[in-house]
């Protein structure tokens, strides 16, 4: 019984004494001077002191654990280790001043941080008194779709942990309201005489694009079998012949989305023939537009020009036949066939200039080791390597031979065609003039592809399509919106116009 105690006790005490410490090292390793020990990063810690977790009514403060570990007995212990050793890990391999915060903080990086668990352990009472309208609606939603993969609390409050400068949550009535000082403001549109690239100018606004004069001509559909990256609904190789069109050199802005915008949504506004020429609204044949965004559509990384984006298939045809009302012309979504044309420019090869996909993509340990120069690539192209995690100008990419800029990369485009993975395989074989894509389906087809994309999906063949249901997923509106995209971020379009008797005085 002696030899016993000896050793129980001590055993005993060690015991308490390791618990003690323990607790002592949980507690200590979970402030938020012991996090940012290790996170150097400045941005992180200046945002979280302006977010509403820091400015508090009460004086309570949220600290980084309790959003970015999940609450004690649903795996706190396990993700407080296998979150150390990967900070620890960073903090010793890499350079802090390299580290993207702004791209951290996008919401699909954002959320693999924050715990969902977390976030309800403190909003138990979803439904309190001072809960807007808007906010019992969305609220309600989540109730409902809480076991939706992706839906998460930050989906709509993502400044609630670290502010973000020009962040909306709701409906955001003003956006599109701008300060800037009166430019000259176009009274006709652009005249036509002869094909050949042209400035396009919108009626009643300070807006103008350039339309590039695409030649007609002959080229192979979809892309060879042996092709890097290929994907099957890319063949079968068709034969087609193109007749000649002009296509917008940039993907649509946001300067000229917002002139659509402003005469069109918001209160109602609807532009037709007479006010085109009156300046005025109403009459049967107007266009009514899209009604105000929930959130903020650009992201926060800037309007101007700049592609606009997060809004539907929908509001991008809208768009088309308003541009066609005030300018006279007749301008559309190009087709799949007008746009792989276009992009390809005469070429044969993965991309309209020169290299091979498989030393662009850099894709496991060996490709990312090695020194694949991709100076060529990046020149042409703003894609996962070099945007940032969003959208960047169009001015800083060198154009394809037709004279167009972003094809492929910065953000995909919208197709008039509807999407099918066998579509090539049904049509006939032989030249095929002016080919239009299937007459029905459920999604379109979008090319190009974006920022988001590694450069296998860039290639000219490369092909895609709208996912309706996906992108609409936190979109807490009931009805949902016709008009925004609550989940995609880098889907656009440009124009083209046709060449006809409407183009001017051919």
């Amino acid at each position: 019984m002696k030899k016993f105690l000896i050793w129980f006790i001590p055993g005993i005490i060690v015991g308490i004494l390791i618990m003690v410490a323990s607790g002592l090292a949980i507690k200590r390793t979970s402030t938020n001077d012991y996090c940012i020990s290790c996170h150097i990063h400045p941005e992180a810690d200046a945002s979280w002191k302006q977010s509403v977790h820091y400015i508090t009514k009460s004086g309570d403060r949220t600290a980084c654990v309790e959003c970015h570990l999940p609450p004690e007995g649903n795996g706190y212990l396990l993700a407080k280790v296998s979150t150390g050793l990967r900070d620890l890990w960073s903090y010793w391999t890499k350079d802090s001043a390299s580290f993207n915060w702004e791209e951290s903080g996008k919401l699909e990086n954002a959320r693999a941080h924050v715990y969902e668990s977390s976030c309800i352990k403190c909003h138990e009472n979803l439904f309190p008194l001072e809960l807007t309208k808007d906010g019992e609606d969305a609220h309600l939603y989540y109730k409902q779709t809480e076991k939706t993969p992706d839906l998460h609390c930050i989906n709509c409050h993502l400044n609630a942990g670290h502010f973000i400068k020009g962040y909306t949550h709701g409906s955001n009535k003003t956006f599109g309201s701008t300060s800037s000082e009166p430019k000259e403001i176009f009274t006709k549109p652009a005249v036509v005489s002869e094909f050949r690239s042209f400035n396009e100018y919108i009626p009643n606004s300070s807006v103008s694009f350039r339309m590039v004069a695409i030649p007609g001509g002959k080229f192979k559909l979809g892309s060879p079998e042996n092709e890097p990256f290929r994907n099957k609904d890319e063949g079968p190789v068709r034969d087609v012949e193109i007749s000649p069109f002009f296509m917008a050199e940039v993907e649509v802005t946001w300067n000229e989305f917002l002139a659509f915008y402003a005469q069109t949504s918001a209160e109602g506004r609807t532009t037709d023939s007479e006010g085109i020429r009156t300046g005025k609204t109403a009459g049967t044949d107007a266009i009514s537009g899209a009604t105000p965004p929930y959130g903020q559509p650009d992201q926060g990384w800037g309007l101007g020009q700049r592609p606009a984006i997060s809004f539907t298939y929908h509001t991008a045809e809208i768009y088309c036949k308003w541009l066609s009302l005030v300018t006279g012309k007749t301008y559309r979504l190009p087709t799949e066939a007008e746009w792989e044309y276009a992009c390809k420019a005469g070429s044969a090869t993965p991309y309209f200039f020169p290299g091979n996909p498989e030393k662009y993509q850099k894709t496991g340990l060996r490709a990312k080791l090695s020194k694949n120069d991709t100076t060529i690539i990046n020149s042409y192209i703003i894609y996962k390597e070099n945007s940032h995690g969003k959208t960047q100008l169009p001015d800083i990419v060198r154009p394809n031979p037709f004279g167009l800029k972003n094809m492929t990369g910065n953000v995909a485009e919208f197709c008039s065609d509807w999407y099918q993975p066998d579509t090539y395989s049904q049509y006939p074989e032989g030249m095929i003039k002016d080919l239009k894509g299937p007459g029905a389906g459920e999604e379109h087809v979008i090319r190009g592809g974006s920022f988001m994309d590694m450069a296998g999906n860039l290639r000219s063949s490369a092909r895609s399509y709208t996912r309706t249901a996906d992108w609409l997923k936190t979109d807490p509106q009931i009805p949902k919106s016709i008009w925004w995209y609550s989940d995609c971020f880098h889907v656009g379009f440009r124009v083209v116009c046709e060449f006809d008797e409407k183009t001017g005085n051919l």
